[in-house]
């Protein structure tokens, strides 16, 4: 599965769940994705935000990291599927519930356990209010994972 975040001419993002990047091509061609806020079906794709929180300050950052010091594109690679792999074994995948269920957890009304899902621009919004940090990272499809 690959998740894109998508945007309609309405200005309403949201997230689409495919099987596989073709999978998401097809049915933009034949038209079958819709906004669930307007019904319109001009979608888009658009680029994912990743968010980190950290306590170093930009400019400490910025100081530590020199123009010549760079990542590979492999390296990157598989620090992600590192991740992926870690999310994928010690966060429970609820799905599009991502929101309900956080929420049930923040207030008592279930236990508190790792939870990994997707949520819509309001629900990602309502989350925030809430005080309910979420943490956006892309997702390698299996066939791209490095082992």
């Amino acid at each position: 599965m690959i998740v894109f975040d998508l945007a309609c001419v309405c200005g309403f993002t949201f997230e689409g769940w495919f099987q596989d990047r073709s999978d998401f091509e097809s049915q933009q061609t034949a038209s079958l994705l819709s906004c669930p806020h307007c019904g319109s079906r001009e979608i888009r794709k658009i680029l994912s935000p990743t968010h980190f929180q950290s306590s170093i300050s930009e400019a400490s950052y910025a100081n530590k990291c020199s123009s010549d010091a760079s990542v590979s594109p492999a390296d990157a690679e598989k620090a992600l599927a590192t991740l992926q792999k870690f999310v994928e074994e010690n966060f429970e995948d609820v799905g599009v519930d991502l929101a309900k269920e956080s929420l049930k957890i923040h207030y008592g009304v279930a236990e508190p356990r790792n939870l990994r899902g997707v949520t819509t621009e309001s629900e990602e919004k309502k989350l925030k209010e809430e005080g309910i940090k979420l943490l956006k990272i892309p997702m390698l499809l299996k066939s791209e994972k490095i082992n």
